[in-house]
């Protein structure tokens, strides 16, 4: 049987630092990347397909705000989850579709669209850390910050970013699904920007909230609850580091759960950039899952044969 890998894809790696952001320049980066992902089916995975949406979302909540000068109500964060859901599973499935149609390739791709559970009590709806949106100077997001009301921090040492509440996704009720059309070897695009966030009510019914789950979060439960053999996060540099951008550097191969642990706990990973990738390897390790590997999405296959990219065991 085919071993079934889930692939995290960042939404920088589909909308680049320091871009306009026009659907001409995400449609290329999105289409260059599949090179990878194509390689990686060759290799013989079933392949799931999830995505962040940072980026994105951010921009569509600045475009409701420019909207309320012209009496158009403002769409609430959970729906515009579910926006870049359609508008990026749309541009991952067209992209894909293409390249595998270039290699010869059969493979079918369907966009799910994703509702994830979260606790409406999580204490993170009172913490934001999730950066949404482009990058601001420091003059510009103290702009920001008094004018529209933002929560707003530095970004890694790029920039200042806005922040919204990041709860922990608890259920993900379409994994059954998911995990069908995975085992089919139908290519699966889900949990898309760490899919729609909501809750249940007293009466059990579903209630959106506005958040953005950690798409890398998301991304660990799914894989855990399709039972992936391979949990891949896709970011913009090719192994993780410690003493990240100084000149005491030290690029890292391999990381046992109890390393990745310690360097978390010494501050090593940013909650705004290599932190939620780590946690959620930890987290799909420690659940039940073997190998993740962490790597730039120009060098996926290499990273799977061992050549690059740092790969976190148990």
């Amino acid at each position: 049987m085919k071993k079934t890998a889930v692939l995290a894809l960042g939404g920088n790696a589909i909308l680049k630092v320091g871009e306009k952001g026009t659907v001409e320049e995400q449609l290329a980066n999105t289409r260059e990347s599949m090179k990878g992902i194509v390689g990686l089916i060759k290799e013989g995975y079933n392949l799931a397909i999830t995505h962040g949406n940072g980026p994105q979302v951010g921009n569509f909540l600045i475009q409701q705000q420019a909207g309320i000068s012209r009496n158009i109500n403002p769409l609430p964060l959970s729906f515009l989850n579910a926006a870049t859901e359609g508008t990026m599973g749309y541009m991952i499935e067209q992209s894909l579709d293409n390249r595998l149609q270039k290699e010869n390739m059969d493979n079918k791709v369907m966009t799910v669209i994703t509702m994830v559970e979260v606790d409406k009590n999580d204490q993170r709806f009172n913490q934001p850390s999730k950066p949404v949106g482009p990058f601001y100077t420091k003059e510009e997001a103290e702009r920001m910050k008094e004018t529209q009301g933002w929560h707003i921090v530095e970004d890694s040492g790029r920039g200042y970013r806005q922040v919204v509440p990041s709860p922990l996704p608890l259920n993900i009720p379409k994994a059954n699904v998911i995990k069908g059309l995975v085992e089919s070897g139908t290519v699966v695009i889900a949990c898309g920007g760490g899919g729609i966030p909501y809750y249940l009510n007293e009466a059990g019914e579903i209630v959106g909230i506005d958040a953005v789950i950690d798409k890398d979060h998301a991304s660990a439960l799914l894989a855990r609850v399709i039972n992936a053999d391979l949990f891949i996060i896709l970011t913009g540099v090719e192994k993780v580091a410690i003493n990240y951008n100084t000149p005491n550097q030290i690029d890292l191969d391999h990381l046992t759960v109890d390393q990745a642990k310690q360097y978390f706990e010494a501050g090593e990973f940013p909650a705004g950039s290599m932190g939620p990738k780590i946690r959620a390897a930890i987290d799909f390790i420690e659940n039940g899952g073997s190998e993740v590997i962490i790597t730039s999405v120009e060098r996926i296959v290499e990273a799977l044969k061992g050549q690059t990219g740092t790969k976190i065991t148990l």
